[in-house]
């Protein structure tokens, strides 16, 4: 797993809106970053958190204007950023969200959707993975992408599959009026490009989730983008919906990154809107995985699912980042024909957007990660001493 910046930044970065956080080891905690082509800047004097920098009513004008301190080049934070060799006395890349919320949206894509209905099916056991998909497109999956969810078409469609016994509560998220919105993991517990990922011990069914991840304020405001991984358990989720949060929210099992790229002059929420996820895993064991996932044929709109988690029904005052959910579920076998994909450990997974850049990980166990210790008090407390709080 090597970090640089043609693998790791957008395409046309040099014109981009950067930002993200770093772990800076002379004030022992983080700092929220600028990255340009002149190098990486510590602006938290001007921003001392993320979400604080999010929810200002102009983020844009507020990092332009930040006279942050130069504290390296992009080259030396990125390779000094990858779990295993980082020098704990140099600056390293964190998740570059903090306080705000991490939700996320399931089952916004009728791939997705699919796959959930075989999970569910087949009860976390992946041999009869192909034979339930199967039987599923067969009787429903065409009739599926054109629709709507909540219209008068998926309302009709919902009442035949009832009488046929065909319902489920992915259906009900996936073409029904409301959409599927839980939380990830608690503020502050991603992590950032380049570091490790985990899967709890107990799952032998699992998978990545490569998305977008939307950066909007505690107004609901859409302010950027960046990508995530939504790791996830589908052994474990298949047993029971009621599972999801252990399928969903184990240690290092949100993975955000590599930064947030704010909206400006030259990318806008319909960039976001277009964009084509593409996903790659590498096995020490030779295996490698392909993918993509494009936004556009996403079953809501990102405005959508925004307003189902954030609303006057629902505050979230330091702001969310927002999953936008996947349409990729990989089957293509791995061990044993008719078992599909599940994860390895040592697996390089890279998520990668032309506009985004690629946030990269490598899967260990869920024990193996380093424990999240550095929470919101933590934080707190260490911006109260460096003078930051005011």
């Amino acid at each position: 797993m090597t970090l640089d910046i043609a693998n790791s930044l957008p395409v046309d970065w040099t014109r981009a809106t950067l930002v993200g956080r770093a772990w800076m080891p002379a004030v022992d905690g983080p700092s929220v970053i600028r990255v340009t082509p002149d190098g990486v800047f510590d602006i938290s004097r001007a921003a001392p958190t993320m979400s604080d920098l999010c929810n200002d009513p102009d983020p844009l004008a507020r990092v332009r204007a930040a006279k942050g301190e130069r504290i390296g080049s992009v080259e030396e934070l990125l390779a000094n950023s990858e779990a295993g060799s980082i020098d704990p006395m140099k600056p390293s890349l964190l998740a570059p969200v903090d306080l705000q919320a991490v939700k996320a949206c399931g089952v916004t894509f009728v791939t997705s959707m699919l796959e959930r209905l075989v999970e569910e099916q087949a009860k976390g056991d992946p041999s009869k993975g192909d034979a339930i998909r199967a039987e599923i497109q067969k009787e429903i999956g065409t009739s599926l992408k054109a629709l709507k969810p909540g219209s008068e078409e998926a309302m009709r469609l919902k009442e035949l599959l009832i009488k046929r016994g065909r319902w489920s509560m992915y259906l009900e998220v996936g073409i029904g009026p409301d959409a599927e919105v839980f939380t990830k993991c608690p503020p502050m517990a991603s992590v950032g490009t380049g570091a490790e990922i985990g899967i709890h011990p107990i799952s032998t069914w699992n998978n990545p989730e490569p998305e977008i991840v939307m950066i909007v304020s505690g107004k609901g405001k859409i302010v950027g983008g960046s990508l995530g991984n939504d790791v996830n358990l589908r052994d474990v989720e298949g047993r029971s919906g009621l599972l999801l949060g252990k399928a969903k929210d184990q240690n290092a099992s949100s993975a955000i990154g590599p930064f947030i790229r704010l909206f400006d002059e030259g990318y806008t929420l319909d960039d976001l809107r277009n964009t084509v996820v593409e996903l790659r895993v590498d096995g020490l064991d030779q295996f490698v995985l392909e993918g993509a996932s494009s936004v556009a044929e996403i079953s809501r709109d990102l405005t959508d699912l925004v307003a189902q988690t954030i609303s006057r029904h629902h505050q979230y005052p330091d702001g969310v980042c927002l999953y936008s959910g996947t349409m990729f579920a990989p089957i293509k076998d791995r061990s044993k024909p008719g078992l599909g994909f599940t994860h390895a450990l040592g697996d390089t997974v890279t998520i990668r957007a032309e506009r985004l850049g690629a946030l990269i990980n490598r899967v260990v166990h869920t024990d193996k990660a380093p424990p999240w210790t550095f929470g919101a008090s933590a934080l707190m407390r260490n911006l109260a001493k460096r003078g930051l709080l005011t």
